[in-house]
């Protein structure tokens, strides 16, 4: 096999194009502003006669049975089939709220064209998308593999898309192949497929456990932020669980409590070696990377997480966040997105061993170990208007700038045992044959 290097400069042609689609930065909002009863924002629409819809179905939901747990609140904001704000919206970038960078997806495809080369060039893969909104970030990947044409030409390669929304998988749809879809019977496991305009299989999930099993690399790019969260608190009684409940002060209004007692999640979901006094837990997170922990040892592959997160050091970070803008995340739930930033190490904690992980990393690391500063100063030198150079300059600083997406985004890996670790040197420690590095998370020396 080549070495890494001699292969770089072929993978990086086709890596970061001028101008982009991003989610901006996000930064923390005051704990105050978090965690109050309702206030914060603009008042929009003075005088209106009673709360939103789904405030009130909330509000009804409370009277009826009690203060429920943060994960069940974000369950209800986002994804409630009349009001939720991804339901409403038809999904991510709808509002403006988020912003993709096709920087990233090309880099990202690459990424994966790397690993494919690394382990040997395997007959056939397939590349599993978690959550993948529009299809922007699936499209940009697929620009790539064109572009590779003759290194994949002898490689069967499909596209398995995990999405539950159908109103998503027809952007989806209408992006990657034009609209030339056809649905599937209900026995099947893939309920929509179609072709890319690349000529690339294209198939539609409800859930990962319908993706057939094979060689595969999956990908989830913000995907684990979205998932509902339970938020826990430290006392002088022991942990206890924040719930939301009505403010009694103020009855179309809602505000955070904490639960009496301890609670099943409370009992579950903390870890007895935890430090911290305020915990976020997403059970969710943990039981689809035990999954895909389970198929890459199985089958083979690698994972790769891109998303806003910290590795178990972070408390509170729940949010929100409308027109770019912080939003409290308990006033006029459905408006806003709801996010928090995913804990990288309770993710290397579920896959119990099954796989190996890498980082995570800040974005900023991660692109320079892929090449991105080369690739600007050839993108550069080929820019002959000075509007794009400074669009190229921009672009670069939202993505590496510590300050702005540099730091706050982080790239996380699940990979087998032997990608990382030789057999031979299991019994030679002393042999010479060495592994590729694996590209982004370690510096790649550019022939």
């Amino acid at each position: 096999m080549a070495a890494l290097p001699a292969r770089r400069a072929l993978l990086l042609a086709a890596a970061l194009g001028p101008a982009g689609r991003r989610r901006l930065p996000r930064h923390h909002a005051p704990a105050a502003a978090r965690l109050s009863s309702g206030a914060g924002g603009e008042a929009e629409a003075e005088g209106r006669a009673g709360p939103p819809a789904l405030l009130r179905h909330l509000l009804l939901k409370l009277r009826a049975t009690g203060p429920v747990t943060v994960a069940e609140y974000m369950r209800e904001a986002l994804t409630n089939p009349g009001q939720g704000y991804y339901t409403r919206r038809g999904g991510i970038g709808d509002s403006g709220d988020f912003i993709t960078s096709p920087e990233i997806s090309q880099l990202i495809g690459i990424w994966y064209i790397s690993e494919w080369m690394a382990m040997g060039k395997p007959k056939a893969f397939q590349l599993v998308e978690l959550g993948p909104g529009r299809g922007s970030l699936t499209d940009d990947i697929l620009r790539v593999f064109k572009q590779l044409t003759s290194l994949l030409s002898k490689c069967d390669v499909s596209i398995h898309l995990v999405e539950v929304s159908p109103k998503l998988s027809k952007m989806q749809a209408l992006m990657l192949t034009g609209g030339k879809v056809q649905s599937n019977p209900q026995e099947e496991s893939a309920y929509m497929k179609g072709v890319s305009k690349t000529g690339i299989p294209i198939f539609w999930y409800r859930d990962i456990q319908d993706v057939p099993p094979g060689y595969s690399f999956y990908l989830a790019h913000e995907f684990f932020d979205a998932l509902p969260i339970h938020k826990f608190q430290r006392t002088e009684k022991g942990w206890r669980e924040v719930l939301v409940d009505i403010d009694p002060e103020i009855p179309d209004q809602l505000r955070f409590v904490l639960s009496p007692s301890s609670t099943p999640a409370t009992e579950n979901f903390i870890q007895p070696e935890e430090t911290r006094d305020h915990v976020e837990v997403c059970p969710e997170a943990g039981v689809i990377i035990q999954r895909l922990a389970c198929r890459i040892e199985k089958d083979g592959g690698a994972a790769l997480v891109a998303d806003y997160g910290h590795d178990g050091t972070k408390t509170d970070t729940f949010r929100g966040f409308r027109n770019h803008k912080l939003h409290d995340v308990l006033k006029d739930p459905g408006t806003a997105d709801l996010t928090a930033d995913v804990d990288f190490s309770y993710l290397r904690k579920m896959t119990q061993g099954r796989t190996a992980t890498l980082g995570p990393i800040k974005q900023q690391e991660f692109l320079k170990n892929m090449g991105i500063d080369l690739r600007l100063q050839v993108l550069l030198q080929n820019s002959r208007d000075t509007a794009t150079r400074e669009q190229l300059l921009h672009s670069y600083d939202m993505l590496m700038n510590p300050k702005k997406m540099g730091d706050c985004f982080n790239f996380f890996a699940l990979l087998p045992h032997h990608r990382l670790v030789h057999p031979d040197k299991k019994h030679k420690p002393e042999s010479k044959s060495s592994l590729p590095p694996v590209a982004g998370f370690g510096e790649l020396l550019l022939a």
